[in-house]
């Protein structure tokens, strides 16, 4: 069971401009209230926010270093080297690679790719994959997703007589590799105008300045956006600026031309084809992509996603498929371990951030793990096992607490670490371990405050049920797609009931079905699902009242599309203070 939840219902905007553009756009008050929040204040403004262009998109060689890297890289086509391209094994790192390896794949013949192992190599770039290359004649490796840090691997490279081409959207450090490029939008000295691209983005604006500089259509680009949307809500970057209009396109890609491989994972997640969206790509295609460098090979996910034949893509997606399911019970066993480790005090750490250890867990799920012990404690969070005679793991974030900083702190103890500021990777001795968990509870002591260790609900606006008509959501749907900054609002509704029909659905029966009234307009009936929350079941089938946050979504099945409120908390009225 998670934590209490703190609502925070946000102020509404300024009353006027809320006012004058529900008048001018002919919408309700509490949309008008939307797009103001979203800093949409015109009529001109909700035209652009509504109707993303790709016209919209930055000039690629704003970008530091592009000039070199498509030089460089048209150098290497038109003259027959040998190009690798090398990525990440994750959602991310393995659609940018088969992005860049589909497009170059139309101009040169002499080109292959290459995921490294988690387990036998890592994160990132190894000693091993520039051993592979130069075997094999390769003199010119892309990497992408992954190379900011790569300082040394890329001097080994050159020794090796390997050129290297650096995509990557990580946060740098002081010194960069002596790459013959390295575009990330986070270097200080670039002047991007979008910084939070994906690894598969900074992929995208290398083939899209490629494709500007020697003349070459920009229509041929679009078939990769299908890609480009996968990368974009997997990872979890900001749903605003560039990301919204490439997500925009891709999810129009996805959905009504989507390539051999797309469609064979949505057909294997049981989704409708045409009726994708980023929650399909977050909790069903995303996580079965995912699965193929957690529990055997990164690089079958490129070959699911480069596959030009269906029965070849189903039966790669199948095997994808089966690793999935191995991932959910591993995923379920650990997870298990570690909140009985946790509750029995024998872990590392438990005060003011969880650190827990077992030799023997599986390495490609700890990430996921930690994402679960961050659900249950809402502390920051390091899960830990052992690979290749070093202790390895995942460390996970609450909202407004920087873990990297953290981790940073601990340098000194840890072999390697990379990542963001709510998600990070790590590597140490395991004589370290011990005082690298006291020294990560004391630091983050010192940091965090009481707020941030109480998970929060922000609400956008209360709304009546009445007011769900079938024009505001169609005017609803045009916010989309939702991720990080652009979330999926989130509504309150006061003084609600279940209609009678209320049930536990799921495995273990761990969610609730409903149908809502409120108690003011009884007419107006809300199918929803509560996820996790069954121990709210006998009081809700005693008829009681109760307020609820929630979402509203779309679901599409046999034809059919239906309103369903995504129920985010509830609250007995009893709890309200």
């Amino acid at each position: 069971m998670t934590k209490e939840c703190k609502w925070i219902v946000k102020e509404p905007s300024d009353l006027a401009t809320v006012s004058r553009l529900s008048t001018e756009l002919g919408i309700d008050r509490v949309l008008a209230d939307l797009l103001v929040k979203r800093g949409v204040t015109t009529f001109e403004g909700a035209r652009a926010f509504f109707r993303p262009s790709l016209s919209d998109l930055h000039d690629p060689f704003l970008m530091k270093d592009m000039d070199a890297a498509v030089a460089r890289l048209h150098k290497a086509v038109t003259g027959g080297e040998k190009i690798l391209v090398y990525g990440d094994y994750d959602v991310d790192g393995t659609t940018a690679v088969a992005l860049v390896y589909s497009f170059l794949s139309n101009h040169t013949k002499n080109i292959d790719f290459y995921i490294p192992d988690r387990y036998d190599e890592g994160y990132g770039v190894s000693v091993k994959g520039i051993d592979w290359a130069a075997e094999h004649g390769f003199t010119l490796i892309i990497t992408l997703d992954c190379g900011i840090k790569a300082i040394g691997k890329t001097e080994y490279a050159r020794e090796k007589g390997i050129d290297m081409i650096i995509c990557d959207h990580h946060l740098p450090e002081d010194e960069l590799p002596q790459a013959v490029a390295v575009l990330d939008p986070k270097r200080e000295d670039c002047h991007y105008p979008f910084d939070d691209l994906s690894g598969c983005g900074v992929g995208f604006k290398l083939v899209q300045g490629y494709s500007a500089r020697y003349g070459l259509p920009f229509d041929d680009l679009i078939p990769l956006l299908d890609l480009l949307v996968v990368s974009i809500a997997s990872d979890l970057v900001t749903m605003v600026g560039e990301n919204r209009v490439l997500a925009y396109y891709g999810l129009k890609r996805l959905n009504e031309s989507p390539r051999t491989g797309l469609l064979a994972m949505a057909s294997l997640s049981k989704l409708e084809p045409g009726h994708l969206g980023i929650d399909d790509i977050m909790f069903k295609i995303g996580p079965r992509i995912n699965a193929a460098g957690r529990m055997e090979t990164g690089r079958l996910a490129v070959e699911l996603l480069t596959a030009t034949d269906t029965a070849q893509a189903m039966r790669i997606g199948e095997k994808i498929n089966d690793n999935n399911n191995e991932r959910k019970n591993i995923d379920r066993e650990i997870t298990q371990e570690a909140l009985e480790m946790v509750e029995r005090g024998k872990c590392l750490a438990s005060e003011n951030a969880i650190v827990v250890y077992n030799p023997s867990w599986n390495k490609g799920v700890v990430g996921i793990v930690a994402s679960r012990l961050v659900e249950a404690y809402y502390k920051p969070t390091v899960v830990l096992t052992r690979s290749n005679g070093f202790v390895t793991g995942s460390a996970r974030s609450v909202a407004g607490f920087d873990l990297y900083q953290s981790i940073e702190h601990c340098a000194d103890l840890l072999e390697n670490f990379g990542g963001h500021v709510y998600a990070a990777g790590l590597t140490l001795k395991e004589e370290n371990l011990p005082e690298f968990a006291a020294r990560m509870d004391s630091f983050i002591a010192g940091k965090i405050t009481s707020e941030m260790l109480i998970p929060t609900v922000d609400i956008d606006a209360k709304l009546d049920f009445s007011s769900i008509t079938p024009k505001f959501f169609r005017i609803l749907k045009q916010f989309q797609p939702f991720g990080p900054g652009n979330h999926n609002p989130v509504f309150m509704t006061e003084d609600v009931y279940d209609c009678g029909g209320g049930r536990k659905v799921g495995a273990g029966g761990l969610h609730l079905k409903l149908d809502l009234i409120q108690e003011s307009y009884q007419s107006h009936q809300m199918p929803s699902i509560a996820f996790n929350m069954s121990d709210y079941f006998d009081y809700i089938k005693g008829g009681n009242p109760f307020d609820v946050c929630y979402s509203i979504v779309e679901n599409y099945y046999r034809g059919n599309s239906t309103l369903q409120l995504r129920i985010r908390d509830l609250r007995e009225k009893e709890d309200i203070i």
